[in-house]
């Protein structure tokens, strides 16, 4: 940039500086200037005489969850309201007066009442993150508006473009394609979640076709808010085409995962094999589904914990669906009984006492078999039915077994443990300890010599018979040598 360049822009910002001073040096100028602070410290006493009871009336109102929050929102710009309202008073004054317009005023009312407007309405969101965004986004154009430099800034924006083949972008483009897309996107998602909740609320349609319907409208109402956005801010929906491309490309590499399971969801949706509420077993994981998702099926376990499954393992997977068609499961528990028990009795016994157990149902016969004769015990299987498999499989099978064990307490029928024989194929003698026979230190002392010696000769012997020596030598040699 040369010294001429350099030298015009900085008359150019002297010069401005210079209108502005001599603007604010004027005395109507002080005036509003002292007008206008004169009601901010007006506003600053009023909000901390009202705050107190603006609260406890706050409390007690009992309303929708976003008229709330804009009520809420009012509560804490207290202080700007006053402002505004002072403000407002002002300007009827000079309208009342019938002299020049106070421009400063008229200025600075229109600005905070732009900023009070945009910062409650956007309260209306839950995400404080985009709140924020659109409230300082929609203030800085009205404000630019307000101050009739929305054309000027509009023109410097628009003249930072860059081309690009046949495509002109520039600042001002990228902007109002931001705006316009995520306005088209919220409203998108809006709609969406209106009419997936008038659809969950239908009893005429099936919970996976309620589902699938929610997802299919939400899909497309994205698709469409995206084409709508780019047309409106001018782009060629032509050059899609090279978008399109590039993302088969992307799904044929990088997210083969993503549309598989995309698909999976859709088939499981269609086919109705699990919905939400079902009890299942897949793996490992026992639980009832809570949610279908694109990407995803939620299952909560028992023990509180929510797995996230794919949708491709409900397909590839074998899935056990305890609620499928009927909500009627038959469960099995193994037991045994002593040898002493008589079987009939047996059976007889723990029919009765599984009957009494409150799940069970009575609709359903209890049916006990003797299934085999074991090491220890007579051993037996039972199978009964219950309708809430949701409420748990393990607990319904404890509670089973309790009934038997207090059953059979009743009636004297044992519940054996295994018993088990041990065969000494070398046999080992062991010698009587004399310590005891009243023959004195000495004579323990020849005790314990001779029962080391017993020892190594058994020792010994087994030795003897592993090694491949003659088993009745050796029986002979014991025999003597215990003589």
């Amino acid at each position: 940039m040369d010294s001429a360049t350099l030298n015009r822009i900085g008359e150019q910002v002297s010069g401005w500086a210079a209108s502005a001073l001599e603007f604010f040096y004027q005395p109507s100028s002080l005036a509003q200037i002292g007008a206008i602070a004169v009601c901010f410290l007006i506003a600053l006493a009023l909000n901390r005489l009202t705050r107190g009871p603006l609260e406890a009336q706050a409390r007690k109102i009992r309303a929708a969850p976003s008229l709330l929050r804009i009520i809420v929102a009012i509560r804490r710009r207290m202080k700007l309201v006053y402002f505004v309202f002072g403000l407002w008073i002002l300007t009827l004054i000079d309208s009342a007066a019938g002299g020049p317009r106070s421009s400063i005023i008229s200025v600075v009312f229109n600005l905070g009442l732009a900023y009070l407007v945009i910062s409650v309405a956007s309260r209306i969101l839950r995400n404080k993150l985009a709140s924020r965004i659109i409230a300082i986004g929609a203030w800085i154009v009205a404000a630019l508006s307000i101050l009739d430099l929305l054309d000027p800034v509009s023109k410097a924006l628009d003249a930072t473009a860059i081309n690009i083949g046949a495509s002109r972008i520039s600042a001002l483009l990228v902007i109002k394609a931001v705006v316009v897309l995520a306005l088209t996107f919220w409203l998108a998602s809006v709609v969406g979640n209106f009419l997936d909740t008038r659809i969950k609320r239908s009893d005429e349609l099936t919970p996976a076709l309620r589902v699938l319907i929610g997802k299919l409208l939400k899909v497309g109402l994205v698709f469409v808010a995206c084409l709508v956005g780019l047309a409106a801010v001018g782009v060629d929906l032509t050059a899609l085409t090279v978008l399109s491309g590039a993302l088969g490309v992307g799904l044929g590499f990088g997210l083969q995962k993503v549309v598989s399971n995309f698909i999976s969801g859709i088939i499981i949706l269609t086919d109705r094999s699990i919905k939400p509420g079902d009890t299942i077993s897949l793996g490992d994981t026992f639980g009832w589904i809570r949610e279908l998702r694109a990407r995803f099926v939620s299952v909560i376990t028992r023990d509180g914990r929510e797995y996230l499954i794919p949708n491709e393992d409900f397909i590839t997977n074998q899935v056990i669906n305890w609620s499928f068609s009927n909500d009627l499961v038959r469960i099995d528990v193994t037991f045994g009984v002593s040898y002493d028990s008589n079987p009939h009795d047996v059976i007889r016994i723990a029919k009765e006492a599984t009957t009494s157990v409150g799940r069970v149902v009575s609709d359903k016969p209890v049916v006990c078999w003797l299934t085999g004769f074991g090491d220890s015990s007579l051993d037996f299987i039972i199978r009964f039915w219950i309708k809430d498999p949701p409420a748990g499989l393990t607990n319904v099978r404890g509670e089973v077994l309790l009934a038997l064990w207090d059953a059979f307490k009743e009636n004297d029928i044992g519940i054996p443990f295994p018993h088990r024989e041990i065969l000494m194929r070398t046999p080992v003698t062991f010698a009587r300890d004399r310590s005891f026979g009243g023959g004195g230190a000495g004579a323990g002392d020849r005790g314990e010599d001779s029962a080391s010696v017993e020892v190594k000769k058994a020792r010994r012997q087994a030795a003897d018979e592993v090694s491949g020596g003659d088993p009745d030598d050796e029986k002979k040699k014991s025999r003597s040598a215990a003589e």
